[in-house]
């Protein structure tokens, strides 16, 4: 894919990363079930590279915020942090992961992002935001119970995404 190309979806990533959790926050606490800005940040890390998902990760949430008003200023840097560590990880996870078939290696990358990027997330809580008040339970509460429904969401129509621009040769993974 050019350098071009990579930049173009990554911009469109960021654009969605401002559009999809305005749309989204028409609902009460949407914002926190349903992961909005998680998917733009995950799909460029997986098209467009790890660098390209770095700087979506920290663009999007940070356009967001001064647009939109959504993240608010006190959880900005947490989300930055997390949603930087999704771009990245996803990036490299879905280069560095060999296995059959593209769908088992999204899958494989998706998960990776995940964990990596709510335990960044978690830890800018603990240590930065509420420092001797965030418990392990509070964490896994925010983190995995109340955003089940976003992750769900990320883990089905992720793939769906990437098996459809692959078809369409819009991309390459994996070449």
């Amino acid at each position: 894919m050019t350098k071009t190309k990579r930049i173009v979806i990554a911009g469109l990533c960021v654009a969605l990363g401002v559009v999809l959790p305005v749309a989204v926050h028409s609902i009460p606490n949407a914002g926190n079930i349903l992961l909005p800005m998680h998917i733009p940040v995950l799909l460029a890390g997986l098209i467009c590279g790890p660098w390209y998902g770095l700087a979506t990760g920290i663009l999007a949430p940070a356009l967001s915020s001064l647009i939109s008003g959504m993240p608010q200023a006190p959880y900005l840097p947490a989300m930055v942090a997390e949603l930087a560590a999704y771009g990245l990880i996803s990036g490299i996870c879905i280069r560095v992961i060999k296995c059959k078939g593209i769908t088992a290696r999204v899958y494989m990358a998706l998960i990776a992002a995940m964990l990596v990027g709510r335990a960044v997330y978690g830890a800018m809580n603990a240590l930065i935001f509420r420092a001797g008040e965030y418990s392990m339970e509070l964490w896994m509460s925010g983190v995995f119970i109340t955003s089940a429904p976003g992750i769900l969401v990320q883990l089905v129509i992720i793939p769906v995404i990437i098996l459809a621009l692959q078809k369409g040769k819009v991309i390459e993974i994996g070449k």
